[in-house]
């Protein structure tokens, strides 16, 4: 019964994919080519490839990441969307339709991250691939990781470590998120993991955040 709704959940998938390719206007596709594109240049900029051939070569697997993914997403959702609207009255078979094609969603997330960062690899060096993953969440990692660094300078290198381990983790999922606000939500599910590991460390997390909030306070008014 499983193997058949999962199996039923993937047909429906690809002819949700095929509506929406045609529901799509040349001038939306171009746009959509555009800003994938333009963030991808960016993306490369920054980690400092400069051969144009590799350049356009890193772009273009960044372009198709970016388009994968959002078929994957829009997908899903579309689907998704469709459950609810005619299962309204059966909660508990449209949750478990839900569930399948969530269950299919992340097995083709996980196929094209490996895919992705494979084609990457064969092009830049290991830091270069990190720098793209960077580039994909916003940097977030370092931000938050500097940002626990200074609110707790106390931290044992252990205790970095750990953050530094479930900060990597959740940009390995960040990437394959479907929007900012969902890239956002990633590594808010594991800064609520990591406020956790602290509070059981001995940290009072409440009175460390007011006071890092004073000291930055403090050092801009000095700046000033």
């Amino acid at each position: 019964m499983k193997k058949c709704l999962m199996m039923m959940c993937v047909c429906l998938m690809a002819g949700v994919l095929t509506v929406n390719a045609q529901a799509q206007t040349k001038a939306e596709q171009d746009n959509y080519t555009k800003v994938i594109t333009e963030r991808s240049a960016k993306i490369v900029t920054a980690i400092g490839v400069t051969d144009s051939a590799k350049f356009k070569r890193v772009r273009a697997i960044l372009v198709n990441q970016y388009r994968t993914l959002g078929v994957i997403h829009d997908t899903r959702n579309a689907k998704v969307k469709e459950i609810k609207d005619q299962s309204a009255a059966d909660k508990a078979g449209a949750d478990a339709k839900i569930a399948a094609i969530d269950s299919n969603v992340d097995k083709q997330l996980a196929e094209r991250h490996t895919v992705f960062l494979s084609k990457l690899s064969k092009e830049l060096s290991p830091e270069q691939v990190t720098g793209v993953k960077d580039g994909m969440t916003y940097n977030v990692l370092k931000v938050t990781y500097d940002a626990y660094t200074d609110e707790l300078p106390q931290l044992t290198d252990e205790q970095k470590a750990q953050i530094k381990t479930w900060l990597v983790e959740a940009r390995e999922k960040a990437i394959d998120a479907e929007s900012s606000n969902k890239k956002h939500e990633v590594f808010g599910k594991y800064k609520g993991r990591i406020n956790n590991y602290l509070s059981k460390q001995g940290y009072d997390m409440k009175k460390a955040g007011i006071e890092w909030q004073k000291r930055i306070k403090e050092r801009n008014a000095a700046k000033g």
